[in-house]
C-alpha cells in the first residue's frame, strides 16, 4: 500500500513545480450508494450500501486554487439479484486521481470542485454462480480491472477536515452476466457499478 501511495504522490507531483509543491497526507473513508445496471438481464438488482477507506495525498499546484489529489482505497459495492437467490459483492482497490479547484470563503473554510479518472483492481471474487430455485441459473463474471470517472464537490475546514460528495461513473464494464431464467434461453449482458459517494477525510 505504501508503494502505491508513493507512486500516486510522484504522479501528482509531476503536475507541480517541485520547489512550490505543498504535499499533505491523510486518511479518508465514506459511504457507497451504488446503482448497478445489467442491460435488463436478471430482472434488475436491489442495491445495498457499501464503503471505502484508505490513505490519500493532496498536492497544491503553483496556480492559485488548483491542486491534485490521489488515493489508494479499499472499496466494497454489493447488490442482491432480484430473480436469483444471490448477492454479488465487488471488492477492489480504487485509485482516484483528481484535479481540484478551490475557493477560500475564510481562513477556516475552503470550497472546491474536482474531477478525474479512477482505476480499479479487483481483489475479491472473480465470478459468482447465480442460483434460482436451488439450482445454478447463470454466472456473473467480474473483471480484474476497470476504469471510471469522478466529478464532485467538497469543503475543507481548518486545512485538516475534508467533506466530499461525488458521482463515480463507469467508463468500462465492471462485469459480464450470463443468465438462463427458468431453463429458458440464455441472456447475456454487461454490468456497471455507478456510485454516489459521501466521504470524510483528515489531513495530518
Amino acid at each position: 500500500m505504501k508503494k502505491i501511495l508513493t507512486i500516486i504522490a510522484i504522479a501528482c507531483i509531476a503536475f507541480a513545480t517541485p520547489s512550490q509543491a505543498q504535499v499533505k497526507f491523510g486518511l479518508k473513508g465514506g459511504l457507497n450508494l451504488t446503482s448497478i445496471s445489467t442491460d435488463n438481464v436478471l430482472g434488475g438488482t436491489s442495491n445495498k450500501a457499501g464503503f471505502f477507506i484508505g490513505p490519500t495525498v493532496k498536492i497544491s499546484l503553483p496556480v492559485t486554487g488548483l491542486s491534485v489529489d490521489g488515493s489508494a482505497l479499499y472499496d466494497q459495492r454489493t447488490a442482491k439479484i432480484k430473480n436469483a437467490d444471490t448477492n454479488v459483492k465487488l471488492q477492489t482497490i480504487q485509485i482516484p486521481i483528481n484535479i481540484r479547484y478551490g475557493i477560500g470563503l475564510s481562513s477556516a473554510v475552503n470550497l472546491f470542485a474536482f474531477a478525474g479518472p479512477q482505476f480499479g483492481f479487483n481483489i475479491g471474487d472473480k465470478s459468482r454462480d447465480l442460483n434460482e430455485g436451488g439450482k445454478v441459473g447463470g454466472k456473473w463474471s467480474l473483471k480484474s480491472s476497470n476504469i471510471s470517472g469522478n466529478i464532485g464537490i467538497g469543503a475543507t475546514v481548518f486545512s485538516k477536515l475534508q467533506i466530499t460528495a461525488n458521482y463515480n461513473f463507469q467508463l468500462s464494464k465492471s462485469s459480464e452476466v450470463e443468465y438462463e431464467p427458468n431453463g429458458g434461453p440464455k441472456q447475456y449482458g454487461k454490468a456497471k457499478f455507478n456510485t454516489w459517494q459521501l466521504g470524510l477525510g483528515y489531513f495530518f
